[in-house]
């Protein structure tokens, strides 16, 4: 059944909420630059106007910088010889260590509280990125192990936070809140790759890591000032605020459950239709965000800095993008010209389709400048209008287990993300112009299946097995 929300309405952006938001968003924006730091920063540690390597040379280890005449790298830093098989492993490494953390942290955050686990993670994360650089002069081995840890620590970060808007966003304003917050991870990536050539250039590439490292670490602050697992427990929230969100999801089930019905759930098609939207979006994003400095200065033979900054606009327009489309669904719902159903479809086929139609035609348009760029700037732009679809249905269908349920999609994402680093880095290294035409036809076909899967199985109303039993005593 196709359901419409009530319509009713309390206080808005100048809430407790919004500000939660806001906080969640430059967390978000902090792990992913954290996460993408190795992107940008990989240009200046393999770079191509490097010296052969000697006879000897081992790939675990730094090589002699030359700061030859193209001036990209900074004199101190050095230069590693890491294959692009190597590159693939490395940039994938992070979503092993993530793949291994979703779920329990999920279903533990449900249980005990976000706010420390996802807290501890951010933490944690900054930390190991302040330690990449020095990681990465010891050995590639060290760096992949500093990669899996960083990915567990942002693993207990990012399923969290669904089992706080499980408790702070009302019906109508959970796209609104969700994409906020969610817009961080675009907002992110497009910061790391405008400004991170740029860092590489002037103080050289360890400064990307220890800049960003440290911003995760000043976000941990505002963290643990500002999150609280309930509005019932904050102490700054506004009576007529709390009753609000109290009030509006009075009707959802929110007591505690010592049990997860995975029988139920592995029989749910309507939640393996969202399993299969976290993997098809997963795939194509995966590509876009850890490949998309080295398509660029591969393929439009630009310097590190216009590399960057190119790399930069898709993750911006991504960002406008999310909090536009959370908006936009939300309209429809408040005004009721869309039921629940329609929205969440609607949306989940515009975050599939169109990015894949733009994968498509990029192979053909490798030889114009400003068509190339416009594309791949739609790309992750339409591709997150799927926030306001498939991305926060477990919401819609599944409220109490939401975190846990989010924890599993993203483990299918991050599955899906891990298969498409490896086998984009060996694609490309079998020949570049071949390798990504293959890459874009595959991650187009990808979409295509979890949008047709989607289609037909996703709903929207609360599941049976995830209503609240209510036991009567004889």
């Amino acid at each position: 059944m196709d359901e419409k929300p009530s319509a009713r309405r309390g206080p808005d952006f100048c809430s407790l909420r919004y500000g939660l938001a806001v906080v969640m968003h430059l967390s978000n924006l902090s792990m992913i630059t954290q996460r993408v730091s190795l992107s940008i920063a990989i240009i200046a540690m393999v770079n191509s106007t490097q010296q052969p390597a000697p006879a000897n040379a081992s790939a675990d280890g730094p090589l002699p910088d030359p700061s030859g005449p193209s001036g990209e790298l900074h004199a101190e830093t050095s230069v590693y010889a890491w294959s692009p098989e190597t590159q693939g492993i490395l940039f994938s490494s992070i979503s092993y260590g993530i793949l291994l953390t979703l779920i329990p942290s999920g279903y533990l955050a449900g249980i005990f509280g976000a706010k420390h686990m996802l807290g501890a993670g951010l933490l944690a994360s900054s930390l190991l990125s302040l330690c990449t650089p020095l990681a990465a002069d010891l050995g590639v081995s060290l760096v992949m192990v500093i990669r899996i840890a960083q990915g567990m620590a942002q693993g207990m970060a990012w399923t969290g936070q669904f089992t706080i808007w499980a408790k702070w966003a009302p019906p109508l304003e959970r796209s609104k809140l969700t994409s906020i917050a969610g817009s961080g991870a675009a907002l992110g990536s497009s910061l790391i790759l405008c400004v991170g050539g740029l860092i590489s250039q002037a103080l050289g590439w360890p400064f990307i890591f220890y800049i960003f490292g440290g911003l995760g670490c000043v976000c941990c602050l505002l963290w643990f000032t500002v999150i609280y697992d309930d509005p019932t427990r904050h102490p700054c929230i506004s009576l007529r605020e709390q009753k609000h969100i109290v009030s509006s999801l009075a009707q959802q089930p929110t007591s505690p459950r010592r049990s997860v019905p995975l029988k139920a759930m592995a029989r749910c098609l309507p939640l393996w239709a969202i399993f299969s939207g976290f993997f098809s979006h997963f795939w194509l994003c995966t590509v876009i965000v850890t490949y998309l400095p080295t398509y660029i200065s591969s393929v439009l033979h630009v310097s590190i800095r216009e590399s960057g900054v190119l790399s930069s606009l898709p993750f911006l327009a991504a960002s406008t993008c999310t909090v536009l489309g959370g908006q936009l669904a939300d309209f429809l719902l408040s005004r009721g010209l869309l039921g629940l159903l329609t929205v969440r479809k609607l949306f989940s086929a515009l975050g599939l389709l169109l990015p894949s139609l733009c994968a498509v035609a990029l192979p053909f348009v490798a030889s114009s400048y400003v068509t190339t760029v416009v594309l791949l700037i739609l790309i992750p732009g339409t591709s997150n209008l799927c926030d306001a679809g498939f991305i926060i249905n477990t919401l819609d269908i599944a409220p109490r287990y939401a975190s846990f349920l989010m924890g599993v999609s993203r483990g299918f994402g991050l599955l899906a993300g891990i298969i498409s680093s490896t086998a984009t880095g060996f694609l490309i290294s079998q020949d570049s112009e071949s390798g990504w035409r293959h890459v874009f036809f595959l991650a187009a076909a990808v979409n295509l299946f979890g949008l047709v899967f989607y289609l037909t199985f996703g709903r929207a109303e609360l599941q049976d097995w995830a209503k609240e039993r209510t036991l009567t005593r004889l």
